[in-house]
């Protein structure tokens, strides 16, 4: 069975990184729930 998780630096980047998550309307309520609870980090 092959591993199902490649990681990799761009995509984890454009994916989950903080510049896509505050630039849609749900993505900018997930950072704003993510500082409510106190996260260190908002976003990858």
């Amino acid at each position: 069975m092959s591993k199902t998780y490649q990681p990799k630096k761009k995509k984890r980047k454009t994916t989950h990184g903080f510049l896509e998550r505050s630039s849609t309307p749900s993505g900018k309520k997930i950072l704003a729930n993510r500082r409510k609870k106190g996260r260190a980090k908002l976003s990858v």
